[in-house]
């Protein structure tokens, strides 16, 4: 174990500020000299199995595998010592218990006519687990952050993803505990899976929340569906304080074509609820990926929101585009242009923002750099411009 943390320590050094080539040679350092385990401390391990079973391999060896791996797939998170970290268990309940750690940071330069300004943030720094009972068809997720917020209290903002879910439904996932919210399209997709470092106005300001409820989740080859009933309730401020229903579908009408001419997919979505106040949100999102080829649009207007910059009264409306490119299976180029009216009722303060980026992906989700470039334009302040350098890790 105390060499699992040595690993997690070293790849948490060399993600947070040296260039792209020194990150791509970490893993090759660590299957080398880094962990090199004589014979006898091999024979020791498989002995004792560390608590976690490595199939008989060394660490080394394990680590190796993952090396070689090239995680093409960026459409999902990839844990990446997931199989290092997981526990089977024969006889109890529970079948599988994977731990596994998050960490997701950016070095971020703002440029004005007025000032500048450095900053280092760390947007997310979880740890957790997750796993499956014995039936295969039920699993679980327990997720805490450590990121403090000046506008939450920490204890109240560390629980996650809190749930236990199900797929005794065919093609259906019954999902019962803390989850997020299919609050917009883009709103309701983890960090470590969006092309920016940043989440699009609408998705920030609206969407990006998680409340404690039940959603059940199905996923056709036309059609797939996020719909559930909540609490209005963020980060365990109060208990109940009134209802939440928060619905997404989504059509795919090229779903039988095995991704012959592209993916395309149409969504809309609402979420309507009452906290204090009442409130409801609308959006309609569209998508085509084809090779490497990647465009969506995304629409949101709200009569009052309740998201995860907090609970609002005002009318507001916007929408983005994004157009991405995978260079090569490592690289991408993405662009995204970004409008936002935070309140309806000013004719004057419209926000836009020119994005565009690059992202290499080192062992794919599970271990990336991005380096954004954002031009700022609000009509209540002077022009700005932002250089964002952002790294993931997912153990």
């Amino acid at each position: 174990m105390k060499t699992i943390i040595k690993l997690f320590v070293l790849i948490l050094f060399f993600i947070s500020v040296p260039t792209v080539q020194a990150i791509d040679e970490v893993l090759l350092d660590i299957a080398g000299e880094t962990l090199d385990i004589n014979e006898k401390q091999k024979d020791v391990i498989e002995d004792d199995e560390w608590f976690f079973d490595l199939g008989g391999k060394s660490l080394r060896e394990k680590i190796a595998e993952i090396n070689a791996n090239e995680y093409n797939n960026i459409s999902k998170s990839t844990y990446l010592l997931e199989e290092i970290l997981t526990k089977k268990f024969d006889k109890s309940p529970v079948k599988t218990m994977h731990i596994f750690g998050y960490y997701r940071a950016n070095l971020d330069m703002g440029i004005s006519s007025d000032d500048n300004d450095l900053t280092y943030n760390y947007n997310s720094i979880d740890l957790g687990v997750n796993g499956r009972f014995r039936d295969e068809k039920t699993f679980y997720e327990a997720r805490l952050r450590f990121t403090p917020q000046s506008e939450h209290n920490f204890l109240q903002f560390m629980p996650s993803n809190l749930y236990i879910a199900t797929t005794i439904i065919p093609k259906n996932t019954l999902l019962i505990g803390n989850a997020r919210t299919p609050t917009g399209y883009e709103g309701a997709k983890s960090s470590s899976v969006i092309p920016f470092v940043a989440r699009s106005q609408i998705s920030r300001t609206f969407g990006n929340v998680r409340h404690l409820g039940v959603k059940l989740r199905g996923n056709y080859d036309l059609i797939e569906y996020d719909l559930g009933g909540y609490s209005s309730d963020t980060y365990f401020k109060s208990f109940f304080p009134g209802a939440e229903f928060a619905g997404w579908v989504s059509l795919k009408p090229l779903g039988k074509t095995n991704g012959r001419y592209g993916r395309l997919k149409l969504g809309s979505g609402i979420t309507s609820g009452q906290n204090d106040i009442n409130y409801f949100v609308a959006g309609a999102y569209a998508s085509y990926e084809y090779k490497n080829l990647y465009a969506n649009f995304e629409w949101g207007k709200a009569n009052g929101y309740n998201g995860a910059r907090g609970l609002s009264s005002n009318k507001a409306e916007g929408f983005y585009t994004t157009l991405g490119y995978r260079i090569t299976p490592k690289l991408q180029a993405v662009a995204r242009y970004d409008q936002f009216k935070p309140n309806l009722d000013k004719t004057n303060d419209i926000r836009r923002e020119y994005s565009a980026g690059l992202n290499y992906f080192i062992k794919g989700q599970a271990l990336k750099v991005m380096l954004n470039y954002v031009f700022c334009q609000n009509d209540l302040l002077k022009d700005s411009h932002r250089i964002i350098l952002g790294t993931q890790l997912l153990l």
